[in-house]
């Protein structure tokens, strides 16, 4: 970009929702000649050795085109924390592109982009939407479960790009969602959400308590216990 000298880097994946470093601007936006496809494995993040999960990576399509963030990269150990974590832990190799603005208030201006190709050793390759859900529903890793990184992938999307269809995504988020609701599971733990139990004293009150002119009142009500479950 005109206003900047710095490195920029194009997220597709976990990086538009959990990008783990600080950095600087962030533009929404895409890139032409790639489309987004659940074919890398990963057991480092969202799977374990011998029992991959299933997450992004770009494969070269030239009518394609692919929506993210661009991300602007500030020091040394920005880049540092990245590459471990594509190349290192994720299997993946650079490469640079243009990137648009989905405004066009800027000009087009280079990015740095991880993609992982048939080459990796983490590669799964292609397969069907649902058989792409099962292993999803059925993997999780240090970093959480499979779930959480393909759904808060897909709610980024209907969230910043209302308007924008990704149908490699969408149709994966479909199944599984409906796998989770088959099989009964708890999306919010599956998420990453957690709840913890609060629980209030109780006390007990004899005919001579002065609480017992107040019951009746609200502020008797909340003298007993209660169970309440916060989100955290």
């Amino acid at each position: 970009m005109d206003e900047s000298t710095n490195l920029w880097v194009f997220g597709y994946g976990s990086l538009v929702w959990k990008p783990g470093f600080q950095h600087g601007k962030l533009l929404v936006g895409y890139v032409n000649g790639f489309a987004r496809r659940f074919w890398q494995g990963n057991e480092t993040h969202r799977g374990t050795p011998g029992k991959p999960g299933r997450v992004a990576t770009l494969i070269e399509e030239a009518k394609s085109t692919t929506y993210g963030v661009a991300m602007e990269l500030q020091g040394e150990e920005a880049l540092d924390y990245l590459n471990n974590r594509e190349m290192t832990l994720g299997g993946y190799i650079q490469k640079i592109t243009m990137f648009h603005t989905a405004d066009d208030k800027h000009p087009p201006f280079p990015v740095l982009v991880f993609v992982a190709t048939s080459k990796s050793s983490f590669w799964l390759g292609p397969a069907e939407p649902h058989v792409i859900a099962e292993q999803v529903v059925t993997s999780s890793g240090p970093s959480g479960h499979n779930v959480e990184y393909v759904l808060r992938l897909a709610d980024w999307f209907h969230t910043a790009l209302p308007s924008v269809h990704d149908e490699h995504l969408f149709s994966i988020e479909v199944h599984v969602r409906i796998k989770v609701k088959e099989r009964n599971l708890c999306l919010k733990t599956l998420m990453g959400e957690k709840e913890a139990v609060v629980e209030t004293r109780v006390v007990e009150h004899n005919e001579h308590s002065p609480s017992v002119a107040r019951r009746g009142t609200f502020a008797y009500t909340c003298e007993n216990k209660c169970m309440k479950c916060i989100k955290l």
